[in-house]
Order: C-alpha cells, then sequence, then structure tokens
C-alpha cells in the first residue's frame, strides 16, 4: 500500500509534536529521531503529489532537499555546524525564489513587495547586529536578503494567479527564521522552539503542497 499525501502530512505533523515535546524534556535522541522523520515527510510529500513532473516541481523538490540538509546541520549547536545549516537554507531559499519565478508571477508587484520587504529586513538586521560576530554578520545579511527575495516573488505570485499558498508557506518560513536567529544570537530559550518549529514545518508542508495548485496555474 502506498504512503499517501494526507499520511506524509499527518506524519510530519505528529513528528513535529514529538519535536517539540523533546525539546521541552532535553532528549536529543528524540530530537533527532523527530526532526529527521518530520523534515523527511515534506519532502516524500511533495515527490508524492507529483513535484518531478514540472519545472516548479524539480525546483520545490531541490528547495525542500535543501531545507532537510539544513534541518539536519542544525540539530547541533557548534558554530561550524550552524554555518553549514545556514547555507543550505540560503540555497533553499533561492531554490524556493526560482520555482516561484518559473511559476509566472507578476514581476511588477514582486519588485514592490521586495522593497517593502528590505526595509523590514533591515529592522530585523538591526536587530541582530549587536549580537553577531564578524563571521556571522556578511553570512546574515545574505540570508536576510535571500528570503526577501523568495517572499517577494512568492506574493508576486500570488498577485498573479490568486493563489496564495505559495506566499502563505514564503512568509511562515520567514516567520519561523526569526525564531532561530533569536534563539541563536539574542536569547535562547525554549520558548523560541516551542513557537519556531511548528510555524517553520507549518510553511514547508504549504510549499509542498503548493505542487498541486501550481499545476492547474
Amino acid at each position: 500500500m502506498l504512503i499517501t499525501p494526507a499520511v506524509l502530512t499527518l506524519a510530519s505533523a505528529l513528528a513535529v509534536a514529538g519535536l517539540v515535546r523533546a525539546e521541552a524534556q532535553a532528549r536529543p535522541a528524540g530530537k533527532r529521531v523527530c526532526k529527521i522523520v518530520a523534515s523527511t515527510a515534506f519532502v516524500l510529500l511533495a515527490w508524492s503529489l507529483g513535484a518531478a513532473r514540472s519545472t516548479y516541481g524539480h525546483w520545490l523538490l531541490l528547495a525542500l532537499v535543501l531545507s532537510w540538509v539544513g534541518d539536519a546541520c542544525l540539530l547541533s549547536r557548534r558554530s561550524v555546524w550552524f554555518l553549514a545549516g545556514l547555507g543550505a537554507f540560503l540555497l533553499a531559499h533561492l531554490a524556493f525564489a526560482a520555482a516561484f519565478a518559473s511559476a509566472g508571477p507578476q514581476w511588477l508587484g514582486a519588485a514592490w513587495a521586495f522593497g517593502v520587504l528590505v526595509v523590514l529586513g533591515v529592522g530585523i538586521l538591526r536587530w541582530l547586529w549587536p549580537s553577531l560576530s564578524a563571521r556571522y554578520r556578511v553570512a546574515v545579511a545574505a540570508y536576510v536578503l535571500a528570503i526577501m527575495g523568495m517572499c517577494a516573488l512568492a506574493i508576486g505570485l500570488g498577485l498573479a494567479t490568486g493563489v496564495w499558498i505559495h506566499a502563505a508557506g514564503a512568509l511562515s518560513f520567514a516567520a519561523s527564521d526569526l525564531a532561530v536567529a533569536r534563539d541563536r544570537f539574542v536569547r535562547p530559550g525554549l520558548v523560541n522552539k516551542v513557537w519556531g518549529l511548528p510555524v517553520y514545518y507549518v510553511a514547508q508542508l504549504l510549499l509542498a503542497w503548493s505542487v498541486v495548485v501550481t499545476g492547474r496555474i
């Protein structure tokens, strides 16, 4: 019996619940298992929905696999693995951006959205800057620029098509990154994981499911 998209979605959601619980109980083994299961499920979800059959889907699959790599890297608190994860997620944002661009966004709307988001991005960098060491400043600035570009293209796609699942996923992804940044650079704590992890996985599941509606645009 084939594993259905609904089962994969549920598996990811249950694994995220287990992940948050493992974080609260400080159980490293539980965190590793639940995180890998949750992330593997969103990659398989996109595949099961037919992502391999379109240009949009190819870029989406690449982005989700890169996100999986980033998730695996962030299982460690060591700086070298955090930077590797940051690089993987940076590439994931660029791949998501390429996916949205391939689906025909409204470019003028995307440009306006990018302008607004850059202002927001500057505010985020000002918030983080005092807490960033020299080795992180360039990487974090590039990361913020990439995610603002991704979100702008997702908004442009929504303006062009009236379908907003891409924008919802992209903006949720951006919101979850704030939890990661706060936990790493500003104020570590369980609260960052409690809201950040569910928002991140909702974002990835929405983006995986976007394969279905994008094929109809």
